[in-house]
């Protein structure tokens, strides 16, 4: 895969997951936001707002300083206060979202070789990328799982529902397709 496919694909599956994680939220309803299962459990609200501390500490000035940036108080991500309402919430997870996306499109294919650091650690562009989709991945399953659990019987799935895999059958192009007669 040359550089610049790599870079369209990556756009495309962050936004995959940035859609995935909207639609879950949307399912366990704005009252939920701030359940969690248990008091040891992260709520949706908490796993946004880490999310969102991550995205603008990790692609602000990506090419240009550490990806961990000296004001992000990693720790404050996963405590709620009183200014962490919906549309707080909301409005930070919007700005970190619109920073990874103005900044994979400022990156040209040669970029790909270059170094940044995360923690002081030395990474190529690539590798940081790929980290990022791993980190965003994990938290957009999370939010996925957490709001079904607390949508309930309400849930529609995002994907084949459990039980209709016969129903479907993949193309070639890898969409999924009703299945027709045979």
């Amino acid at each position: 895969m040359n550089d610049e496919r790599y870079l369209e694909d990556a756009r495309l599956q962050l936004r995959k997951l940035k859609s995935m994680a909207e639609r879950a939220v949307e399912q366990a309803g704005e009252d939920r936001l701030f359940a969690s299962p248990d008091p040891r459990s992260n709520s949706l609200a908490i796993i946004m707002k880490h999310t969102s501390g991550n995205l603008r500490s990790r692609w602000t000035r990506f090419l240009e300083t550490d990806g961990e940036k000296p004001d992000r108080d990693r720790d404050s991500e996963f405590e709620l206060g009183s200014g962490d309402t919906p549309a707080r919430l909301r409005e930070r997870w919007e700005e970190g979202w619109k920073i990874l996306f103005a900044t994979l499109d400022s990156l040209r294919p040669g970029d790909l070789e270059r170094t940044v650091t995360i923690r002081g650690e030395p990474h190529t562009v690539l590798h940081a990328i790929n980290r990022q989709l791993s980190h965003y991945s994990l938290h957009v399953g999370q939010i996925i799982y957490l709001a079904k659990h607390l949508a309930g019987p309400a849930w529609k799935s995002m994907s084949i529902p459990k039980g209709k895999s016969k129903e479907y059958e993949v193309a070639k192009d890898g969409k999924p397709h009703l299945a027709g007669p045979r």
